[in-house]
């Protein structure tokens, strides 16, 4: 049996791991590590700040997998050496034939001075929690929501999170005495879609939400609760911000960031391969040229297993990785908008805005029940 391990249980793992036993579990084995007992899509933050969801009703356990040829296990990696495909973990070693890094990004909130003080994120469980717990006891006052580095994962949730802290606060009858701002250090919302950032920069305006492009949050002053730009000061009651992202500890320690984009892992942007003879690395922790966010996780997972299967069948490679995929977007109101983007396969990236519309809502819903349906039991 080919064995393959795949360090990350996340979009990009789970989809790979849900390929290979779709093709080749007859001739490859698949071990799938992750640290965590469950999955989370990242989405399902958004409904556990606003729509009263628990962590536990939007956690899906990995005990539930059950995919031919594949072999979860719940374990910490402690260390990854690309030339022998050698990966030590908190309970075992391994030396697979065929090596996926898909660790994703961790959050360095301590990047921001300040920030860890008295800053709030909602990319977290835990995150999500207290910030949860503070907006059930705000009465109003000024919310700066700031983008504090980039790349980040799922380029709209600052945005979304800002429109649906509209409605919630208008609910609660606070929307009057509360003033938000957007500060993110990109030129705009989407800056590969005009078309997605005009529709959103249109919502925040229709909402009274104020934004500032092209400026970053580079601290917090805890005392004075000010947030430090590049540009002068902004007060604040409450600051929301997207922390800075960076690969794990130990993929830094590993070697494989070597010549890669910005402190992430080097990868050929047509197969996903690293400078390693079979190794790969697949979703946030690679710097293929595509947005960190899971549906493109998900498209380079379906390359990467098409070239598995493609070597093990000795059958001509498959096509090279397009970079394609679907993000959904909330507007508030029950409304979502869908871009339907693709980076890759042509001359330039593409990215066209649909809705937004209650039917998206209802497609973005069947999305995670499908995904939840083929990832864990087919």
């Amino acid at each position: 049996m080919h064995t393959v391990v795949v360090l990350g249980a996340g979009f990009g793992g789970l989809e790979l791991a849900a390929c290979l036993s779709e093709s080749v579990a007859d001739t490859a084995r698949v071990v799938l590590i992750d640290q965590n007992d469950s999955f989370t899509f990242g989405f399902s933050k958004i409904d556990v700040l606003f729509r009263d969801r628990t962590p536990e009703s939007v956690r899906i356990p990995y005990a539930e997998l059950n995919r031919p040829g594949v072999e979860f296990r719940q374990e910490r990696v402690t260390s990854i050496d690309p030339g022998t495909r050698r990966v030590v973990t908190d309970r075992s070693e391994y030396q697979p034939d065929t090596l996926v890094v898909a660790l994703g990004a961790e959050y360095d909130s301590a990047a921001t001075p300040g920030f860890v003080a008295d800053g709030h994120e909602y990319y977290s469980i835990e995150g999500t929690c207290r910030l949860r717990d503070r907006l059930a006891g705000f009465t109003g006052g000024t919310v700066v929501i700031g983008i504090l580095s980039v790349p980040f994962k799922c380029p709209p949730a600052p945005y979304e999170g800002a429109l649906l802290l509209h409605d919630s606060l208008t609910r609660r009858g606070m929307r009057a005495s509360t003033r938000i701002h957007v500060v993110s250090p990109m030129p705009a919302p989407i800056p590969v879609s005009a078309e997605t950032s005009a529709a959103l920069v249109a919502a925040l305006a229709e909402r009274d939400i104020g934004y500032t492009p092209g400026q970053r949050v580079h601290s917090l002053d805890p005392v004075r609760h000010v947030a430090s730009t590049g540009d002068g000061e902004l007060d604040y009651d409450l600051f929301i911000g997207i922390p800075r992202h960076r690969v794990p500890g130990v993929v830094e320690a590993s070697g494989l960031t070597e010549g890669g984009a910005d402190g992430w892992i080097h990868v050929d942007p047509a197969t996903l391969a690293t400078p390693y003879p079979g190794v790969y690395a697949v979703g946030d922790c690679a710097d293929a040229p595509v947005p960190r966010a899971g549906v493109f996780a998900e498209n380079a997972a379906r390359t990467v297993a098409a070239g598995i299967v493609a070597r093990l069948r000795g059958t001509p490679p498959p096509e090279k990785y397009l970079g394609r995929g679907s993000c959904y977007i909330e507007f508030g109101g029950g409304l979502v908008g869908k871009v339907d983007a693709d980076f890759l396969s042509g001359p330039a990236p593409v990215a066209p805005l649909y809705g937004p519309s209650t039917e998206l809502a209802r497609e973005k819903a069947e999305f995670a029940v499908t995904r939840h349906r083929r990832w864990f039991t087919g």
